[in-house]
């Protein structure tokens, strides 16, 4: 069975390692911040001026003045930091960032990102996307395998307009985990009780299917 959205941002949350400055993106990503794993302390940047986000605030503990970019209420943890957005900017052009998790509208086998626009629909501009994605030291995106008409996001060539070139390192999508190098898509896990062939009956590129896959574990 395909992942819930929490599902997916637990399965990210793994991907933290202790003393990491990470930015979260609109979206799935923003989810992250509910499921640090215990024992380990990063640092969650928002792009709009708040360096150690913690996770989504209690009713008790909301404050409608506290937000990440996607003007969402959020928690700030012991010792956070909260600045102007070029400041916070220039963090993030500066190579401060080690991890920026992002969602997409495509990813193709050479790592590159298509996520800010889709031709004839109004938009209201990049954000910060091309910036985490030149600046990031890694890039893990999020997103769904498929589009809701069963048309594959991980595709050979992206069609649209693109965030970035060959800077995505990792994929988790609600059925796999993909690692992206040598032009292709190498699945590293699968989501519980979805099969190898699915996955590949789902992928548009390349796809590089090694040994037994395993299942994600969720501790």
């Amino acid at each position: 069975m395909a992942l819930t959205r929490e599902q997916v941002a637990m399965r990210v949350a793994q991907e933290l390692q202790d003393g990491y400055y990470v930015n979260l993106g609109i979206g799935i990503p923003t989810l992250v911040a509910n499921y640090v794993p215990a024992g380990i302390e990063v640092m969650l940047q928002s792009e709009n001026g708040l360096l150690g986000m913690g996770p989504y605030p209690t009713e008790a503990e909301l404050d409608a003045d506290m937000i990440n970019a996607g003007k969402e209420t959020v928690t700030a943890i012991k010792g956070a930091a909260i600045f102007n957005s070029a400041e916070s900017f220039a963090m993030i052009r500066g190579g401060h960032v080690d991890l920026t998790v992002l969602g997409a509208f495509e990813v193709d086998q050479n790592g590159n990102i298509a996520s800010w626009m889709i031709p004839g629909k109004l938009v209201k501009g990049m954000g910060g996307a091309m910036d985490l994605v030149a600046g990031a030291q890694n890039i893990v995106v999020t997103m769904t395998h498929a589009d809701k008409y069963g048309n594959s996001k991980l595709l050979d060539n992206c069609s649209l307009p693109l965030t970035g070139v060959g800077c995505v390192k990792k994929i988790v999508t609600d059925l796999a985990v993909l690692e992206v190098r040598d032009g292709a898509f190498h699945l590293l896990e699968r989501a519980p009780g979805i099969s190898v062939e699915e996955i590949q009956q789902k992928t548009g590129g390349k796809l590089i299917v090694s040994g037994d896959i395993p299942e994600m574990a969720f501790n």
